[in-house]
């Protein structure tokens, strides 16, 4: 590293203003008067995540020394071992708020789905790489993408952490897309995802989006087969949706599809997170109450909010400029990742950056629309913002490997 001037300082100042603001709201939502309401192990979770940025600070650095091709050469061999990590991790995993991911190593429990993020994302940016261009004829390659993905989502699911499965499966029409996969078929792929969050809002929904979603199919790919699926496909889904709100699931679980749309159904029970922490963001007005003043927070109405509510308390106590700030250093760090995959000339290097953007983007759109209440309550907490020693390292490493592919690019090009 002989030029740092050639270091994308942007994003590593973006990484820096997160985490500070992260370990700001952890603070709060963990110290002072909310401290009496929390037992200990709760208490030193400020402490324990400062630890994690002293560790990630060292990751971060140590990853801008290491050869760019050593990523794509081992990714498989990373890919294997996190798939073997991921099945240990269902036979003795620890189990924590009813997801058994945890892996529990000496005084450490490690988190092996966060770490498989990484290894998935060099395994596809490794296996599409020598595959430029995904056409609607080559199956074949789409079909094997998707299968190294659907992999590791399969086994977190029967982890019972179906947050951290949606992230997974979210990079499936992306990468794809970014491969060459038409219009019209990306699109297919997304629609099911789309007419089922309208139709859980109300059937005739759904049924809207499956009669557009089909019209702008045809008009991009002009094939009868895909116009075909693509609307039966939308009424089976606006179908199922219905035949599962009222037949298939639980009371308990149609009760927090209900309050996903009526929180004051059942304020005292499956609207309350809902509720408290919409509460919580709108008392915070323009400037919000003050550090360590919210309170929501300080009182304890907020449901870990040291966690998948962080977003709630730096509205509640910053305001709309608070969170209006956060949201702009997480678009930023978006636009900034997508910004080196168009510039890069590596489609390995590419490809890593979209599939990093991805999930960056995806936990911040669901923990923030969970927050707001224009999603349901899912549990996926806020990239560096978030307490959780494993998701800010695994966070850290995908950052610091796009710092590295970025710093060397120009090295790493000439192994096209």
């Amino acid at each position: 590293m002989n030029n740092l001037r050639e270091l994308s300082w942007s994003l590593v100042a973006l990484w820096a203003a997160l985490i500070l603001v992260g370990l700001v709201a952890i603070y709060s939502a963990t110290q002072g008067p909310v401290a009496e309401f929390l037992p200990t192990y709760i208490q030193i979770n400020f402490y324990k995540q400062l630890i994690s940025f002293g560790i990630a600070i060292f990751i971060l650095v140590g990853l801008q020394f290491v050869n760019p091709r050593s990523f794509q050469e081992g990714s498989y061999i990373f890919y294997g071992l996190g798939i073997l990590l991921m099945v240990v991790t269902l036979f003795f995993g620890k189990e924590v708020n009813g997801a058994k991911s945890w892996l529990p190593i000496g005084p450490f429990n490690l988190q092996v789905s966060e770490l498989m993020k990484i290894a998935t994302i060099l395994a596809v940016a490794n296996y599409l790489t020598s595959r430029r261009n995904i056409s609607a004829e080559n199956i074949k390659s789409a079909l094997t993408t998707v299968m190294i993905i659907l992999v590791p989502t399969v086994l977190i699911l029967l982890q019972n952490d179906t947050g951290t499965a949606i992230i997974f499966i979210a990079m499936i029409p992306v990468v794809l897309f970014w491969s060459g996969l038409p219009y019209g078929i990306s699109l297919f792929i997304i629609s099911p995802a789309i007419i089922g969050y309208l139709s859980i809002i109300g059937w005739y929904w759904g049924l809207i989006a499956a009669v557009v979603l089909t019209l702008i199919i045809f008009m991009l790919q002009h094939r009868t087969w895909l116009t075909f699926t693509s609307f039966v496909t939308g009424i089976m889904i606006v179908i199922g949706v219905q035949v599962a709100l009222f037949q298939v699931l639980q009371p308990h679980q149609r009760d927090r599809i209900q309050a996903f749309t009526n929180p004051s159904f059942d304020p005292q029970g499956a609207g309350w997170n809902v509720i408290q922490a919409k509460t919580a963001i709108g008392s915070g007005g323009l400037y919000g109450k003050g550090f360590m003043e919210g309170t929501q927070t300080q009182l304890r109405f907020l449901p870990e909010q040291w966690t998948d509510f962080i977003f709630c308390v730096i509205g509640e106590e910053f305001g709309f400029l608070g969170a209006g700030f956060v949201v702009l250093l997480l678009l930023g760090l978006t636009l900034r990742l997508l910004n080196a995959a168009s510039t890069h000339k590596h489609p390995f290097a590419q490809l890593v950056f979209i599939g990093v953007t991805t999930i960056f983007f995806t936990h911040f759109f669901i923990n923030v629309g969970s927050a707001t209440g224009l999603l349901p309550v899912i549990g996926v907490p806020l990239p560096f913002l978030s307490y959780g020693g494993s998701a800010l390292i695994t966070n850290t490493i995908m950052l610091g490997i796009c710092l590295n592919l970025d710093f060397y690019k120009r090295q790493f090009s000439i192994y096209r």
